[in-house]
């Protein structure tokens, strides 16, 4: 199992990872049939076994994070098609797949569905070329005990086996990590309502999302997902059925009659049927007359059977296949009445449309679904749903802030009905501007309206105004204490040792060197003799004017003399020097200033631009930029200072590029990284 992105409870995640990384199921080989029968289903497959490398996107605190990850797949076609799950590639944004000989190829995504977490992408390569597949085989076949192979890339390994039986075909999540309808949950959608895994004891490992549970006559019957004490498979059937709707038309059509269903009551005398728990409102089911109690005893022609929860997700599928539009009948029992009503079902849409994040604003938002907005009782589907805040962001500092759940309903006292006016309105609102604009929103929570202002726009970071510069010696230096002078046999010694010279040429020039004490200042005792009295003699030098020169007394292989020092100016400190921040990569840079080449030991004619700030999960840190990385280069282009450096990224962010190449020198080592993004 690869990385989930969806609204699993965390603890169920990691109980998940758990039993997967530690309590691995493994076959029992005494009983394994004969090695020819199991390299033939291994050579039949593996050809068209590929690992899958996703770049995407999640969201939170207000901000989309970018996240790599690995998966599994398997071609299922000549021309390249390839099968794996929604939570590999289902918010992917640029993907790459190592087929089984060590080629490397770009892929698209043709169409996923959350709902079976059933995803389709497809080789990006010349439209002649034919590619190995592999065949679906019918899991309706499947048998406990039956001999199965797991295949795939985990731990983003290259493609291996693993071996094992089908222990369960019916595998649903335990009852007591079964507390809520969304135990597991991607994009909104209840994948555990909806898929009856194939349980199998093939150790399979993060990475493996995606790949093949295969037969020993070499046919797919299932979708390695998930791993709760078994490994778990999406029966082939239903993920054959999905697919072949995706490479049709990108996404999967099924019907929504608004009933929640459970099964019937342990102690229920009712032989058959199921429960009406919650009929939801405006939908088809209302408008058919359904009530909460009522016991569904048949749909169509499906007579509804529902005692057991492992029974549900059949029942599931059967009603997303009903045909959309067209009235069929169905049968409840109400108060010991059958009564026979008429539902149309209708089109099913998402339970989450897709997430945005509006830097501006600091938040992640999304369109109102259907369903969301009976859920939450609202009278239409206008306004912006907030999922998430950036803390600091305009909408976390305003009064009152901005909360996750909030919907925005008005901007300046305009209308906002979906994403498309709010992005528009936005852009209006912070065109040509330098600064935050102060904002009028109209928002609801929890029902009740309230209204805020928010500064909206990129604050850009600055500083503090700068310091006067004062006069300086480019030097270190340490206290000569007491216990150091008595040593010395120099009891009365007062003063301080020169421990480093910062800028050698200067310090050279003046006749300074490593291991001078320096006793007075024009004639007058340094008076530094503990070890807090380390910033003495800086603090005498700085009440000298710029330039101006005096005579320090020092001692040096025990003889006394006077050197001369005109004294510069101190350099400026890190937060003087220019900035530039960069808001699609996310990361910000500052101009070298000297302590920083002295701290890196860097020269101090060092010249590039110094990473001050890189956002994680940004593309930057996905590129692998870090703090105290030297820019030096950009495509090629030497980089100097920030000024050029600003200029040359403004250019490369209108030409929008895949990928630029920075040069970078991290430490004493040069390194040259990519760094890609997804232009909107």
């Amino acid at each position: 199992m690869s990385h989930i992105k969806s609204s699993i409870p965390f603890l169920a995640i990691l109980f998940i990872i758990y039993v997967a990384c530690l309590h691995p199921c493994y076959a029992d080989t005494t009983a394994t049939p004969d090695r020819e029968s199991i390299d033939q289903a291994i050579r039949m497959v593996k050809p068209a076994l590929v690992k899958i490398h996703a770049l995407s996107t999640s969201y939170n605190a207000g901000r989309e994070i970018k996240n790599e990850f690995t998966g599994s797949g398997t071609i299922i076609s000549p021309n390249g098609h390839i099968i794996t799950n929604h939570h590999v590639v289902g918010h992917a944004v640029r993907l790459r797949c190592t087929l089984s000989d060590n080629e490397e190829i770009e892929a698209e995504i043709i169409g996923t569905d959350a709902l079976s977490d059933i995803a389709i992408i497809r080789l990006r390569s010349e439209k002649d070329r034919i590619y190995p597949f592999a065949t679906f085989g019918d899991s309706s076949l499947v048998n406990v005990g039956e001999k199965i192979i797991a295949m795939g890339s985990p731990i983003s390994l290259s493609q291996s086996v693993t071996f094992g039986v089908i222990s369960n075909i019916g595998m649903t999540i335990p009852k007591s990590y079964r507390k809520d309808q969304y135990t597991f949950s991607l994009d909104g959608e209840d994948v555990g309502s909806f898929v009856l895994w194939i349980g199998h004891d093939a150790a399979i490992y993060p990475g493996n999302s995606g790949g093949p549970l295969v037969n020993l006559k070499g046919e797919i019957i299932g979708i390695n997902e998930i791993v709760f004490g078994l490994s778990g498979a999406i029966p082939s059937n239903l993920a054959k059925e999905v697919a072949i709707q995706l490479k049709k038309k990108g996404t999967v059509t099924r019907s929504y009659l608004g009933i929640e269903v459970q099964p019937l009551l342990k102690y229920s005398k009712i032989k058959n049927g199921g429960i009406i728990s919650g009929v939801i409102q405006e939908s088809p089911a209302e408008n058919a007359g359904f009530k909460s109690g009522d016991i569904l005893l048949k749909i169509g022609e499906h007579p509804v059977k529902l005692h057991y929860y492992e029974e549900m997700p059949l029942f599931h599928q059967m009603t997303a296949n009903l045909p959309i539009g067209k009235p069929i009948q169905a049968e409840v029992l109400r108060n010991k009445d059958r009564v026979v009503l008429l539902v149309t079902p209708s089109l099913r849409e998402p339970a989450e449309p897709e997430t945005i994040e509006s830097k501006p604003w600091g938040i992640t938002i999304r369109d109102i679904s259907s369903e969301a907005s009976k859920k939450l009782k609202l009278k239409n589907q206008d306004g912006v749903l907030v999922t998430s805040v950036r803390p600091g962001g305009p909408s976390g500092l305003a009064k009152p802030v901005v909360m996750p759940k909030d919907i925005i309903k008005k901007i300046n006292n305009t209308p906002i009905p979906n994403i498309k006016q709010f992005l528009s309105l936005t852009r209006d609102l912070t065109r040509d501007k330098t600064e935050p604009v102060p904002t009028l929103i109209e928002a609801t929570r929890d029902g009740q309206s309230y209204i805020s202002v928010i500064p909206v726009g990129i604050q850009k970071t600055s500083d503090e105004g700068r310091e006067v510069r004062k006069a300086w010696i480019p030097m270190n230096t340490q206290v000569i204490t007491r216990e150091i002078a008595q040593i010395m046999k120099m009891p009365d010694l007062t003063g301080v040792r020169i421990t480093r010279l910062l800028d050698e040429k200067f310090c050279q020039n003046a006749g300074l060197t490593v291991g001078d004490l320096v006793i007075g200042l024009d004639g007058e005792k340094i008076p530094a003799a503990f070890p807090e009295d380390s910033e003495v003699f800086s603090s005498m030098i700085r009440q000298y004017r710029i330039d101006s020169t005096v005579n320090l007394d020092i001692i040096r292989n025990n003889e006394k003399m006077v050197v001369s020092v005109t004294l510069p100016r101190s350099p400026e400190p890190a937060r003087e020097m220019e900035k530039y921040q960069d808001d699609n990569y996310e990361f910000t840079v500052r101009d070298l200033w000297f302590m920083k080449k002295i701290d890196l030991q860097w020269p101090l004619d060092q010249q590039g631009v110094i990473v001050e700030e890189v956002e994680p999960g940004s593309w930057a840190a996905l590129g692998e930029l870090s703090v105290d990385d030297l820019i030096i280069e950009i495509n090629s282009q030497s980089i100097t200072n920030v000024s050029q450096f600003r200029k040359t990224m403004e250019q490369l962010n209108s030409e929008k590029p895949k990928a630029i190449v920075m040069h970078i020198l991290r430490g004493s080592n040069h390194k040259f990284l990519e760094i890609e993004s997804e232009w909107k």
